[in-house]
């Protein structure tokens, strides 16, 4: 996982809430997968524009790597990007950086999820649809995505 910032072009806002504070003022660790959720679905959404009428996706595996702290009062974005692409299933990895008041950015954690494109009417993996494929590769970069076709 790289925690160069400059090899990632999506980035979203995600908003702190009070039901994600533990009892010690911190974002609790289990909610950082929530905040991949919500950064991977905006990118599908504004980048991939993932026909969900015809295959879905579902979560293989996910890894959080914990380097520092966020707290309430944060303001936090996650970059994230596709970085391996395969037949049915394809890698997407993340860095929530907390905002300084001048916009610097300080990186809190970084993350992957596998992710498996997936036809729930037959309820098997299925090869990523072309379209969605392409798209994620001219984005982020062919270069920077590894291919395991």
């Amino acid at each position: 996982m790289t925690k160069d910032l400059a090899n990632y072009k999506y980035r979203t806002v995600i908003p702190i809430r009070f039901s994600d504070i533990d009892a010690y003022g911190n974002v609790s660790n289990t909610i950082y997968l929530s905040y991949f959720e919500i950064a991977r679905l905006s990118y599908w959404k504004e980048v991939v524009d993932w026909d969900w009428s015809s295959y879905g996706v579902i979560l293989g595996r996910s890894e959080i790597n914990y380097l520092k702290p966020i707290k309430v009062d944060d303001q936090i974005a996650c970059y994230l990007r596709t970085s391996r692409i395969g037949n049915s299933s394809f890698d997407v990895i993340y860095v929530v950086v907390k905002i300084g008041p001048n916009g610097e950015e300080e990186i809190c954690t970084t993350g992957k999820s596998v992710c498996i494109s997936y036809d729930y009417t037959n309820y098997k993996s299925v090869p990523i649809p072309q379209r969605e494929r392409q798209r994620m590769i001219e984005y982020d970069e062919p270069g920077l995505i590894t291919n395991t076709n």
